[in-house]
């Protein structure tokens, strides 16, 4: 859990827009064998620099996630635990919000997701309503990568639905 009384004012409201400018909410749909329907549905943030001072703050601030460095000398500072996502990151940002309509826009939608995702019983309701989320996410970010699969593709190969 994040404790904002160890984070001074003017850090967390830096980390905040330094996250703004640099950082990513994310969706991760993969095909899984093992799965009762045959996918995993995951959600994730992150954030990519050079930097690893900045990163390193962030990950001690928020007290949760992973940092790695790419081959490329970029480092990511990445969380894919719904519960640190929900016990750290959202009460964050909700203390220490964005600026840019963008980015609160995005974080709307990715508090919806995380709320779906709390409650996931791979229902189809709950499979379309993550589909329609993962769009309007989508649209919000500048460098979206076109999904592997389509919506289509995914709900007609799903199994046990």
């Amino acid at each position: 859990m994040v404790n904002k009384n160890k984070i001074s004012r003017e850090l967390g409201y830096y980390l905040a827009g330094f996250v703004d400018g640099e950082g990513s909410f994310f969706t991760i749909i993969r095909e899984r064998k093992d799965y009762k329907i045959g996918w995993r549905f995951s959600i994730g943030f992150n954030v990519a620099n050079k930097d690893i001072v900045i990163l390193s703050l962030l990950k001690k601030a928020l007290n949760c996630g992973k940092l790695r460095k790419r081959k490329d000398g970029v480092y990511i500072y990445q969380v894919d635990s719904l519960r640190a996502i929900t016990e750290n990151v959202i009460p964050f940002f909700k203390t220490y919000s964005f600026l840019s309509a963008k980015k609160k826009h995005e974080f709307v939608i990715f508090q919806k997701l995380c709320e779906l995702k709390l409650n996931w019983t791979s229902s189809k309701d709950q499979i379309l309503q993550f589909l329609i989320l993962r769009k309007q996410l989508s649209f919000f970010r500048s460098f979206c990568s076109k999904s592997k699969y389509t919506d289509d593709f995914i709900l007609n190969s799903m199994k046990n639905i």
